[in-house]
Formats: C-alpha cells, structure tokens, sequence
C-alpha cells in the first residue's frame, strides 16, 4: 500500500489542481460562448471532466484513508475505482454530444474570434502542465491519480491543438478548423476513457488483477513445504493496489499447532512474490476434502478453519 506520505501529498496537489480547473473551467466557458469557438467549449468540456477526474481522485485518496470499519470490510479502495468508472462513463457522454455538435458547425461554419482562442488555449497548457508536474511529484502510482494523469495529457494536447488551429485560422481565415479540432478533442476524450472504463470494471467485477496469473500463484502455493494440493482458488482486486485471494489447500493430517507453520509459510510466498496480504486458507485434511456436495468425512472428524489476515 501506499504509504500516508503519498496520500498527504496526493490530496494537497489534487486539491489545488481542482480549484486551478474549476476556476479556468469557468473562463473557457465564457470565452468560449463569447468567441463563438466550439473548440474552446469542448475543451471546457474537457476541462470540467478533469476536475471531476481531479475531484474524485481526492475523495479517492481522502476515502482510502480512513480504516475498514463495520460496513465496508475493506476499507473504502472501491471508492477511487467506482469514481473513476462514472467519471470515464461521463466523458464518453460529453464526447458524443460534442461530435454531433462539430458536425452541425461542420456543415453551417460560422466566424471565430481567434484571438480569445489562443490566449485561452495557452492558459490551458499551463495549467494542465502544472497539474501534471505536480501529479508526477507526488509519486502516487494508483489507478485513480493515474487515471487524473491521462486526462491532463490529453486536454495539453487538446489545448496544444487549438492553438496551432487559432493560428491557422488566422493566417488562412479557414474557420472550419474550429469544429474539426473539437471533434479531435472528442475522440481523443472517448480514447483516454476507455481504458479507464476497462481497467476500473475489471476490479468492480472482481476480475482478475492486471499481471496475476492464477496458474503461477497455484504453482507456487503447491511448492510450499507440507502442501498436498491447491485448489478453490480465487484472486481479486480490493482496489488498483490491493489484491485478495481465498483458497483450500489440503494437507495431511496434523494438529493445528503445526498446521500453524504451513499456513505462515503460503503467506509469506504470497505477499513476498505476488503482493498479496489479505488471505483466507482453508485447510483441509486427506480424510476429509469439502466437495461441492458437502463434506465426506472419512477419518478425520477434525475440521480445521484458520483464518489470517
């Protein structure tokens, strides 16, 4: 897990960023409108997804913080996932309506003040350039600081892109550019949200981690000394840092006082080799294996449970 050095540091950036965004949100609104620019208007679109990716990366941090408690046994990591899913989702939503948008300014262009454009679109770049500066100084590698990451990129770009439009149309008087950069800022919105639809619905379906491989992490457990078999095994993800697993392991027959070692030993190749830390092994004796229909007891009455977090 990330240490709480991160996660001040995080939440600090993150908040100042938001109120950067928020802030020339509003600007890029009203120049927008005033310039007549679709351009500018889908970037503030752009730019209000940044702050809601910005906002919800905060909540994420802020959440993750504080301890399990009663209801939400593993503590809030789901939180920072299920935020980035509905931030992607709504991006996606705005990317359609600004292509349809362009399309129509496509077809009717009208006259765009170039000038308003440039200057905004160069205030764009410093800013999603700080914010990224200082996303990339804080050192948080999670998937919603990440996912905060992406969009900034993809709105300097975006950005970059107007102004070299604004220029154009300048030099050329061609005012067809405008709805054709915004409809490049779209696609490239849909493009930067997808992945994060993918991987946050990956972890909110208890998928698979990424580069987990269930096959290397049975291997291994069965390699522990005094472990018969593995099987029942499952691994999941918490949040894009912390991964479960549960499992039934069969061994011989023994009191728990020594069972107590071969379960020390799975975990210690668990958490040193793939990272994971929450485990629930059942053990199970020759004599009796749980199958699907229930329990066949043959010789060992004594069913051991051992629990370890």
């Amino acid at each position: 897990m990330h240490s709480h050095h991160h996660e001040g540091k995080s939440g600090k950036v993150l908040v100042w960023s938001l109120i950067a965004t928020s802030a020339f949100v509003v600007i890029e609104v009203i120049s927008g409108l005033r310039a007549h620019s679709l351009a500018l208007l889908s970037d503030a679109g752009h730019n209000a997804t940044d702050a809601l990716a910005l906002l919800l990366a905060w909540f994420a941090v802020y959440i993750q913080k504080m301890p399990a408690d009663e209801s939400r046994t593993f503590g809030y990591h789901r939180a920072g996932v299920l935020a980035a899913f509905v931030n992607a989702l709504t991006l996606v939503v705005l990317s359609v309506w600004i292509l349809y948008e362009s399309w129509v300014r496509f077809l009717h262009p009208v006259a765009v003040d170039d000038r308003t454009m440039l200057w905004v679109a160069v205030g764009a770049v410093a800013l999603n350039g700080g914010v990224m500066m200082g996303i990339q100084l804080t050192g948080d590698k999670s998937v919603n600081l990440r996912g905060a990451y992406v969009h900034m990129m993809g709105d300097l770009l975006g950005a970059i892109g107007i102004i070299a439009g604004s220029l154009v149309m300048r030099f050329t008087g061609w005012t067809t550019i405008d709805p054709i950069l915004s409809a490049v800022i779209a696609i490239l919105i849909i493009w930067t949200a997808w992945d994060i639809i993918h991987e946050s619905l990956n972890i909110l379906l208890e998928g698979k981690p990424r580069g987990v491989r269930l096959d290397a992490v049975a291997a291994a457990v069965q390699e522990v000394a005094g472990v018969l078999d593995v099987h029942d095994l499952h691994i999941w993800s918490l949040g894009s840092e912390s991964h479960a697993l549960s499992s039934h392991v069969l061994i011989d027959d023994m009191p728990p006082s020594q069972s107590c070692e071969i379960l020390h030993r799975i975990n210690h190749v668990l958490a040193d080799r793939f990272h994971i830390h929450h485990t629930t092994v059942q053990f199970e004796h020759v004599g009796c294996q749980i199958s699907d229909s229930g329990c066949v007891i043959t010789a060992a009455p004594d069913h051991h449970h051992h629990h370890h977090h």
